[in-house]
């Protein structure tokens, strides 16, 4: 009866600072864009130096903190009843983000439908006014970017990508590491290549001035709409790869078991979230859309 051994399947954490640290780096991050971009307290604008501080002290907090919950987790602390917590706050996380690239195909659609003088507004139960109104989106004067070159090849890369991380998660439940690392390592390779082939795509964009034409009064509501649909993609790529990254350094320095490998099943989800949000932009940004004109 005097034993402290733990007698419930709950971990309860040790206090840490990370909290506090993250929200004050969260914090001065925020200031620090605005001020990058308006200038705020006798700052001039474009000062970025503030918001590289909060964004170093949001990285420090984001590796000390999972640091200790990977040290939680090799030491015996995610139970059964912990894990299916973690499982459900990767869920809840993962459907956050969905929210998000919810609220940009929202604001591509109405600009779609709604752009323009208020009296060529569409009726939108109407398929015909709705057809007349895409039919002059994106705006006269636009040059947008051909689907089926570089925009393919990224939708072939991510497609590709998800097969080979499921055969890595695969190997890892059967117990075949090797196989696993492989799958990680061409995993990692084809999100490196996804980065690499848009970074080029936005570089031909900017240069060649294709979204902002003098003669189209609207052309920077779809430039707008579509570089901030795609480019927030491309950061949760560049965020997923590092998950993966940080999943194969736990795996070559020998983490992770055929029954305890939640970090790479999670990274797996997340990867796998965007590969279809992906499909999803490439379907209507590049193709259904512009095509309709």
């Amino acid at each position: 009866m005097s034993s402290d051994a733990v007698k419930h399947d709950y971990h309860l954490v040790n206090p840490s600072a990370y909290p506090l640290i993250g929200s004050i780096a969260a914090f001065v991050m925020a200031v620090g864009g605005v001020i990058w971009m308006k200038g705020l307290f006798g700052l001039e604008k474009h000062t970025a130096w503030v918001f590289f501080l909060g964004l170093a002290g949001v990285l420090y907090t984001m590796f000390g903190w999972w640091m200790e919950v990977v040290k939680e987790a090799n030491g015996g602390d995610h139970t059964p009843v912990v894990s299916i917590g973690l499982r459900y706050g990767m869920i809840l996380f993962i459907v956050s983000e969905v929210m998000f690239f919810v609220a940009w195909f929202w604001i591509f659609f109405e600009m779609a439908l709604f752009h323009g003088h208020r009296a060529l507004t569409p009726d939108v139960g109407n398929f015909s006014g709705v057809a007349q109104a895409w039919a002059t989106w994106p705006p006269k004067g636009v040059e947008v970017v051909q689907p089926f070159s570089l925009p393919l090849v990224n939708t072939l890369t991510l497609l590709l990508s998800g097969t080979t991380v499921t055969w890595a998660h695969h190997a890892l439940q059967v117990g075949d590491r090797r196989s696993a690392k492989w799958g990680l390592f061409l995993t990692i390779l084809l999100g490196l290549l996804f980065t690499s082939i848009q970074a080029y795509e936005y570089t031909e964009i900017f240069k060649d001035h294709m979204f902002f034409s003098p003669d189209a009064a609207n052309s920077g509501l779809y430039g707008s709409s579509f570089i901030m649909a795609t480019g927030f993609h491309g950061f949760h790529v560049i965020i997923g790869t590092i998950f993966l990254t940080v999943c194969l350094l736990r795996l070559m320095g020998g983490g992770f078991t055929p029954q305890k490998h939640f970090g790479f099943e999670a990274a797996a989800w997340y990867w796998h979230f965007v590969d279809v949000v992906w499909l999803f932009l490439f379907a209507f940004l590049y193709v259904i859309l512009p095509g309709i004109k």
